[in-house]
């Protein structure tokens, strides 16, 4: 038996719950950082780095609950504490200051780092759903 994997399908153990509540907590400060880094520069020209790593960042949680779990819904998760920070984000805070200008990179931001684990929390249901794999044939059997 592996790390947090439960012994029954659906149960977690005390170790799965912590490791899913710190996954969607990392989703959460994901998308606080990614949004930050946004207006970033090389030089004069802008730089969004926060989008390629937010992609690549949500993507690993995604696998990482997946996995800790054994269940696609629960892949969901960090997507959701990730866009929970990206909404917080957009409320203005004690001085009026905005952390999100209305322009194309945060339309960017939002679509470029939830599709990549959209995708592919679609192709393992897709899979589960259908029976991923079939059984190879022997040789020598017929």
């Amino acid at each position: 038996m592996t790390v947090g994997t439960a012994a029954q399908p659906g149960h977690l153990d005390a170790l799965g719950r912590v490791t899913l509540a710190l996954l969607v907590f990392d989703g959460f400060l994901c998308a606080v950082l990614s949004v930050l880094f946004l207006p970033s520069y090389l030089g004069a020209t802008p730089f969004p780095i926060s989008i390629l790593a937010a992609a690549v960042a949500n993507l690993a949680l995604v696998v990482a609950a997946r996995s800790t779990t054994g269940r696609v819904r629960s892949g969901v998760l960090p997507l959701a504490g990730w866009g929970v920070g990206f909404l917080l984000c957009m409320f203005g805070g004690p001085g009026g200051d905005v952390l999100m200008l209305a322009s194309v990179w945060t339309l960017l931001l939002l679509i470029g780092s939830l599709l990549p684990a959209a995708v592919y929390l679609w192709k393992v249901s897709v899979k589960a759903a259908f029976g991923a794999v079939s059984p190879p044939e022997r040789e020598g059997t017929r």
